[in-house]
């Protein structure tokens, strides 16, 4: 009888250390997520939401539209333009930044370790008037350094407005994920770097075969970080370009804003894209952790 009751005192312990965040979770992610579904598929124009008789399933005619939208699939092309920056730029530059730290290559490793980082802790909306102001305007700092080898040459940044976006979006987070291989590269056992060594590998050998297998798990875990993120990204984006020039730097979440928030609001077609924008999350991460399974090592 006490070994029972000591179970559900276990259990109703358990219960109420998990409630909060189960509450906070259902509160802030599973029931918004559900309602931008709902209304997605509505025909709700603002105004009153519950208790409204107007309000009504209006099917998938929000996704027909936006599936029909040529500015859905320029947000989109723009939008993958960043994931292929984040995964393959970001995480690649940070992992080889972090080697080259954690092994000691180079000298006065705190400095730049923290140079590398800065970026990461300053406002996006700092970096976005600051770079905006570098590329973007009329009398750009980059378009003056040109003009001194042309003097003739004229603005000409607006016809590839993306390029300096995704150089920022680069420059801006590779920092975050040089800390998560530095911390992770600290964790290795040096020994077993040093049997290699003893063994006869070279510093190339040690790092595709002790090095990378170890870390696996941590470049899969970067990776959905970077998709996530770079689904997500609106503030830099805004500040420096705000879509423009002509919806050119149109990403998923400022075509969503633009639906909900400028001119008429239709919050159904703006409820749509977030919902094909978290669709597409998930769809990116099981890709990524398919290709861990099949090609990636096993962490320790």
């Amino acid at each position: 009888m006490s070994d029972l009751s000591s179970k559900k005192e276990q259990r109703l312990s358990y219960l109420i250390l998990i409630l909060p965040a189960v509450l906070f979770y259902y509160a802030v992610m599973a029931f918004p997520t559900i309602f931008s579904v709902v209304l997605s598929i509505s025909n709700y124009n603002g105004g009153k939401i519950f208790g409204n008789p107007e309000v009504g399933l209006a099917g998938f005619k929000s996704y027909a539209a936006i599936f029909q939208d040529e500015y859905f699939y320029l947000a989109l092309r723009n939008n993958l333009y960043i994931v292929l920056v984040s995964v393959f730029g970001q995480i690649p530059l940070g992992f080889i930044l972090a080697y080259i730290l954690s092994r000691g290559l180079i000298k006065g490793t705190d400095f730049f370790q923290t140079m590398i980082y800065l970026p990461c802790v300053i406002s996006p909306v700092v970096i976005g008037i600051l770079f905006q102001t570098f590329f973007l305007s009329s009398d750009s700092v980059i378009l003056e350094i040109i003009r001194i080898f042309n003097p003739s040459v004229e603005y000409t940044m607006n016809e590839n407005p993306m390029i300096p976006v995704l150089i920022v979006m680069l420059w801006m987070y590779t920092g975050t994920y040089v800390i998560i291989f530095l911390a992770n590269l600290q964790k290795i056992d040096t020994s077993i770097i040093e049997a290699t060594k003893i063994d006869g590998a070279n510093e190339l050998q040690t790092l595709r075969y002790v090095i990378l297998p170890a870390l696996s798990g941590v470049i899969v875990t970067s990776a959905i970080l970077a998709i996530s993120g770079s689904l997500k990204s609106f503030d830099l984006i805004f500040v420096m370009t705000q879509g423009g020039p002509a919806r050119r730097t149109n990403v998923l979440s400022i075509y969503m804003y633009d639906k909900a928030f400028r001119g008429a609001p239709n919050y159904p077609v703006a409820n749509a894209i977030s919902t094909v924008m978290v669709i597409m999350s998930f769809v990116l991460i099981g890709l990524t952790k398919s290709v861990e399974k099949r090609f990636g090592g096993k962490e320790d």
